[in-house]
């Protein structure tokens, strides 16, 4: 009998542990991202300060947890073709999955947009923290998307590589 109240005891605290994991993953440390009127930037060609470009709608999520959590939406009136002209194009970006609450990010249909040409992504800010690069990716149909990647410093840190001398300084 003992036995048995113990197996139940072990998948209860399992199932508990289970549950408390998935809670601050998904929901727990993510905060909306307040629109204050300069959250939407991108790097124009000459590599100078970061410039804002008009949009509208803009939805947004940040966590403290990683520094890769950052997710955004809005739309604009601008088009890529225009964008081109004026700002850096950013080479392989690849947006990683929001949380299913967040319905206006989905990664896998952004992902989609950029393979085919029908969304273009730009650097918002090198190195916004050591390693990581926010990016913005915009649509034809003006929908544009924002968020962060690890670039090759970042890589070669997080995985115990030297860095090189193109890597800006650790602050």
């Amino acid at each position: 009998m003992s036995g048995k109240i113990l197996a139940i005891a072990i998948v209860v605290s399992a199932l508990l542990f289970g549950a408390g994991v998935y809670y601050f993953q998904v929901y727990y440390y993510y905060a909306a991202v307040e629109d204050d009127a300069g959250q939407v930037f991108l790097t124009p060609l000459d590599g100078g300060a970061p410039e804002h470009i008009a949009y509208a709608g803009f939805e947004g999520i940040d966590a403290t947890s990683s520094p890769i959590r950052y997710r955004a939406c809005f739309t604009t009136p601008e088009r890529p073709q225009a964008l081109d002209e004026r700002f850096e194009r950013y080479g392989d970006g690849e947006p990683r999955n929001a949380p299913f609450w967040f319905s206006c990010f989905d990664a896998e249909e952004i992902g989609r947009m950029i393979e085919t040409g029908e969304a273009h992504v730009y650097v918002a800010q090198r190195n916004i923290e050591f390693g990581i690069d926010r990016v913005v990716a915009v649509a034809e149909d003006g929908r544009g998307y924002v968020w962060e990647e690890i670039n090759e410093c970042g890589d070669k840190a997080y995985d115990g590589t030297p860095l090189g001398e193109d890597c800006p300084p650790r602050e």
